[in-house]
């Protein structure tokens, strides 16, 4: 299995998301094929230095729908970092940014972030 550290800090959130999702499907090695999951793990360090806007952090927001009348849940940037910290704020973009099919929660399972 190959590992890859990759430091977060003063990256910002979009484009160390998508380096990330990238390095999850193994769109970089040579026997890349879209059905398997590939035989890498990503680990992420420094995610609170992440370099993420003022503006952003306010305006953002992450929203949630169960499917019932009424379901449809919002919540801010800024809460997402107060209550589960910056590492999930990587763990939601890299999950938007990878296929959405029955192979994306093994891919997520490789993926490690420490603060």
């Amino acid at each position: 299995m190959e590992v890859y550290t990759i430091d977060a800090k003063d990256k910002k959130l979009g484009r160390l998301a998508s380096r990330l999702a990238v390095l999850l499907m193994g769109k970089n090695l040579r026997n890349y094929k879209k059905n398997i999951v590939s035989d890498v793990a990503v680990a992420v360090i420094n995610a609170s230095k992440m370099d993420v806007g003022i503006k952003k952090i306010e305006t953002k927001k992450y929203s949630h729908f169960s499917g019932y009348p009424g379901g449809l849940r919002k919540e801010s940037m800024g809460k997402v970092i107060k209550d589960k910290g910056n590492a999930e704020l990587i763990r939601k973009a890299v999950r938007s940014m990878l296929p959405n099919n029955r192979l994306r929660s093994d891919m997520l399972k490789k993926l490690k972030i420490s603060e």
